[in-house]
């Protein structure tokens, strides 16, 4: 009984895509291969032999026709199971080396080992052995520039041989060799298959594949010829020689661990190697994140200046000024709002102050220099109402308002207005205000953004020698922090309103404009914030396209490590870690 073939073709054809056409590479192959032989596959360029190739080392999959491995056939497998038989069975030596430059000639000969999941002390001392074996053991640490041909080829030769592979697929191994150097390849190629392992050449040089002891020709995409030759026959080994035993499959999380520290040391030397693809990548992550922190900052920032400026004017605070609704044309002509009004609202338990308040515009005169002014009567409690801020001297207090006291308080902007060279204190200076003498006590910074010149009397002193009338314009009342200031406007409302009979009077709420504003602010700032939310969806859009462009650039690189093993998830894994990495720098 003959032995089973460890690879059978059956009628396979492989056809590509042409434009609107199809071309069909190989044309209903028949082969069987057993172990231990060295064939040799031979035919012209174009001929069809490197499509043959891939589709024996599960490179390729064929349109029709059935391959099968050991009996068991290709076209059941997934992809992971494919790898796996890349990884385990196959060894593949390439024409052009195909060496990763950023790693020595240990960690080429690594790699299959590192995508099976063997251990770091375990690959190494393996591929060091087996380097020493080719004669390459003082070169183990050199990198591929730093190899000839024929020493780059005997790395590739070493990486195939790491998993101790029974198929050893060598796709025109001397031709990028001299003389020497390929007679050098071709006897290793010759001591493995008399060692019991499976050598399988593609070639177009007879003197090449005369080194076999089985020939077979391929033109146009069918195999021609199919022969024996006898003179390498003493070369050929059993078909029961040993292979290598397989090591013990290595536990899971192990083998995770080594892959995920590999292709993450990779991705480093990746993105170092081309490092200024690596900051392009970066740029548009970098001005997409700066919008992003900049938009938000600016529109952050914004609503914390304007609820800054509504603090200024006092927080938790109702103005409460003479009409029956907003805008009432005869407002003016309402005078039951009076001081009695305020005095009994500062009373009230959750009212922490609460002050008169009587303003007029006038004239202020310093030496030769006239200024226009709002000039303020309010009460000694009118600085606790509006928080001010006193930049130097001192407020005026209830004495000052029972005496009718001619002190005032002016804000910075009438300071530098009325005093424009005046670089030391002003208290104590004496202004007129139309005629009327008045002494500085006090400087508060001014209110918000304001530009009005601003000077603040006790009410008792504006009602009796400027206005003449005991009405107030309003009346500004702050209760506590605690109390909701929604609920305070309700509880004023009624007390007023019993007071005066009616509700002839409009009460201004600061926390309700507060909270309107700060909602307006907060919805501006959420457009701006997706506005640069865009702006960092397209900076990934350019990594998308960059990574991309890097795929496309490396495909020689993926196509080397699909070879010899790796999983489509490690490739996966690799370029998401650089993606990440150039995302996180």
């Amino acid at each position: 009984m003959s032995e089973a073939a460890l690879i059978s073709l059956k009628s396979v054809t492989r056809r590509y895509p042409s434009g609107d056409d199809v071309t069909t590479v190989l044309h209903h192959i028949d082969l069987t291969v057993h172990r231990g032989e060295m064939v040799a596959i031979i035919g012209a360029s174009g001929s069809g032999k490197s499509t043959l190739m891939n589709i024996l080392g599960c490179l390729d999959r064929p349109s029709e026709g059935e391959y099968q491995i050991s009996g068991r056939p290709t076209s059941e497998l997934e992809a992971d199971e494919l790898a796996e038989l890349r990884r385990e069975h196959f060894g593949f030596i390439f024409q052009r080396y195909h060496l990763l430059n950023e790693l020595d000639a240990v960690g080429n000969v690594e790699i299959p080992a590192i995508y099976a999941g063997r251990s770091r002390d375990e690959r190494r001392e393996k591929a060091e052995a087996i380097l020493q074996r080719l004669g390459m053991g003082e070169r183990t640490h050199h990198r591929p520039n730093q190899l000839s041909g024929g020493q780059q080829q005997r790395v590739s030769i070493a990486r195939a041989l790491i998993n101790d592979a029974d198929v050893i697929l060598a796709d025109e191994p001397t031709g990028a060799l001299d003389s020497h150097s390929g007679e050098e390849v071709l006897g290793i190629l010759q001591q493995l298959n008399r060692d019991g392992r499976t050598i399988i050449i593609v070639t177009h040089d007879r003197y090449v594949a005369a080194r076999a002891q089985r020939i077979i020709e391929i033109r146009d995409g069918e195999i021609i010829a199919d022969t024996r030759n006898d003179a390498a026959a003493g070369a050929r080994a059993s078909n029961d020689l040993p292979i290598d035993r397989k090591p013990e499959k290595p536990k899971l999380f192990n083998g995770m661990r080594d892959r995920f520290n590999e292709a993450f040391a990779m991705a480093l030397r990746s993105l170092n190697a081309h490092r200024m693809r690596t900051f392009l990548t970066m740029l548009g992550i970098i001005i997409g994140t700066g919008s992003v922190v900049c938009v938000v900052a600016l529109g952050q920032g914004s609503q914390k200046r304007i609820l800054d400026q509504i603090s200024d004017l006092g927080t938790n605070s109702l103005y409460i000024s003479p009409g029956r609704s907003f805008g009432d044309l005869k407002a003016e002509q309402i005078t039951t709002l009076t001081v009695g009004d305020a005095n009994e609202l500062a009373k009230l338990p959750y009212v922490v102050a609460a002050t008169p308040m009587s303003s007029s515009t006038s004239t202020v005169r310093v030496g030769d220099k006239e200024v226009s002014v709002m000039v303020s009567g309010v009460g000694y409690q009118h600085f606790v109402t509006r928080n001010s801020k006193l930049l130097e001297g001192r407020f005026f207090d209830k004495r000052s308002v029972d005496d009718l006291a001619q002190d005032a308080v002016i804000d910075a902007n009438a300071k530098t207005t009325l005093f424009p060279h005046e670089y030391g204190s002003v208290i104590g200076k004496i202004v007129l205000l139309k005629d009327m003498p008045v002494r500085i006590i006090g400087v508060v910074k001014e209110m918000g953004e304001a530009k009005n010149l601003e000077v603040l009397l006790p009410y008792t002193t504006v009602q009796t020698r400027m206005t003449g009338s005991r009405s107030l314009q309003s009346i500004m009342a702050r209760v506590n922090d605690t109390m909701d200031a929604a609920e305070a406007e309700k509880m004023v409302t009624t007390f007023l309103t019993k007071r005066h009979g009616e509700q002839d009077f409009v009460i201004f709420n600061i926390d309700s404009w507060q909270n309107t504003i700060q909602a307006t602010t907060e919805t501006f700032a959420l457009l701006i914030a997706c506005i640069a939310g865009i702006s960092l969806f397209v900076g990934g859009i350019g990594v998308m396209n960059i990574m991309l462009v890097a795929v496309s650039e490396r495909t020689n690189e993926i196509g080397v490590r699909m070879a010899i093993g790796a999983r489509q998830s490690d490739i996966l894994q690799q370029f998401l870690i650089e993606a990440v990495l150039v995302c996180l720098l």
